[in-house]
């Protein structure tokens, strides 16, 4: 019998695909590197704040080279930690390459794609959060979708109905909550098959806050109020960093605490013990005296909660009113992120700033009027850049994704 022949591996597929994309870029930019009159593009670091000018073609050129040789490396058949980290800079290099190429002739802001990036991935990372927590206790929340929807919408009402947008934050906050024990009662308690129970809950919210927006929110007018900015004294006033990590608004930093919480509590806590222990092996977590519904609820509860704060994003702190569908699909790419990072706070973090980029950069290339052949990119094709690195990243980067044993099984006593 002749040898077994293997197939080829994800990894290795990626890594074709990035040497393909690497020779590309030096093929099509390589011969402008000798050019009389070099094409530059500028890359700007804060108003006022240095400018670094780059010629595009050596730029792009020499970007070319590193994600090819990566390419060419992770074609081999053993593959190295050193392979995999050479794998990942490449790919994340494609996106400083695509914003460079854009730029090309022009200025774009570095530290304002920074500041865009944390704000735009602050309701991704909420949400990733709040998935984390449902399913580490064994509960797959598909729901965020919708408890960010409703949190957004009665934290809106509430905050036209008192002229308390604090109120409003916490309406959000507090409804979020009331969908997730929704979600507890049909999923924990009468055992409803936890995809089913989370698309009614998704279903039912589009409903109920498109019924809350005809009948009272388009009635009462108003809005277009935001919550504060926050400017921490000296820290804000800090070149390049200041204006990014240390002045925003309330939720923003609300997300980064929660995401350090969120690791801490779940590894560093008896109750983050615990909600791994249900996580895992509900039956010998009960054995030894844990109340596995009890954890379960509230974690789902904690869950609904964190998914209502990012619902208060859209409307209380990004756009000052609400629309249906406000919260654009944010809720299944939270839980694309929350899988992205493997289940880990950090790592679902990372995956949220992810896509936040990807949401920036489509927002920068309308800005910079990208063309190709001579002919402008029509916008629509380019507000779907998130979507479609939602896609690459689950289907490319992530491929099979293991979560805890016990999520989405229903547990009996």
């Amino acid at each position: 019998m002749g040898e077994r022949r293997r197939g080829i591996t994800r990894r290795q597929g990626i890594a074709g695909m990035l040497a393909l994309l690497g020779l590309l870029l030096i093929a099509t930019n390589a011969a402008g590197i000798g050019a009389a009159e070099p094409t530059i593009t500028r890359l700007a670091f804060g108003v006022p704040g240095p400018v670094f000018a780059l010629p595009t073609a050596l730029a792009l050129t020499l970007i070319g080279a590193l994600v090819m040789a990566s390419g060419v490396l992770g074609l081999l058949p053993r593959a190295t930690r050193a392979t995999s980290i050479l794998l990942w800079t490449a790919g994340v290099l494609l996106f400083p390459a695509l914003l460079i190429w854009a730029a090309a002739g022009k200025q774009t802001n570095v530290v304002t794609m920074v500041s865009e990036t944390l704000r735009l991935g602050t309701p991704i990372a909420l949400g990733a959060m709040a998935g984390i927590w449902a399913e580490r206790s064994g509960v797959i929340n598909i729901a965020i979708e919708g408890m960010m929807l409703t949190g957004a919408a009665f934290g809106f009402a509430a905050f036209l109905l008192t002229g308390s947008i604090w109120f409003g934050v916490l309406t959000a906050i507090s409804l979020g909550g009331l969908m997730a024990l929704l979600h507890g009662v049909l999923s924990i308690q009468f055992k409803t098959d936890q995809i089913i129970s989370g698309t009614v809950i998704n279903i039912l919210a589009i409903g109920v806050t498109g019924y809350l927006r005809r009948q009272f929110i388009v009635e009462a007018g108003g809005g277009r109020m935001t919550l504060p900015q926050i400017k921490f004294p000296l820290l804000s006033d800090i070149p390049l960093l200041g204006p990014t990590l240390f002045s925003g608004k309330p939720i923003f930093f609300a997300m980064l605490v929660i995401v350090v919480l969120t690791h801490l509590v779940l590894f560093f806590s008896r109750w983050g013990l615990r909600t791994r222990a249900v996580g895992e092996n509900p039956r010998a977590a009960d054995t030894v005296g844990i109340n596995v519904y009890r954890v379960r609820y509230l974690d789902v509860l904690l869950s609904g909660l964190i998914a209502g704060l990012a619902g208060a994003w859209f409307s209380l702190e990004t756009v000052g009113s609400f629309d249906d569908g406000i919260t654009a699909g944010k809720g299944f790419i939270a839980l694309a992120a929350m899988i992205f990072g493997k289940w880990m706070p950090f790592g679902a973090f990372g995956g949220a700033m992810l896509f936040g980029f990807a949401e920036a950069l489509q927002t920068r290339l309308q800005i910079l009027k990208v063309e190709v052949a001579g002919a402008p990119v029509p916008p629509q094709l380019l507000q779907i850049l998130p979507y479609v690195a939602t896609m690459v990243v689950l289907a490319g980067l992530i491929g099979r994704a293991i979560g805890p044993a016990a999520a989405g099984k229903s547990y009996e006593k």
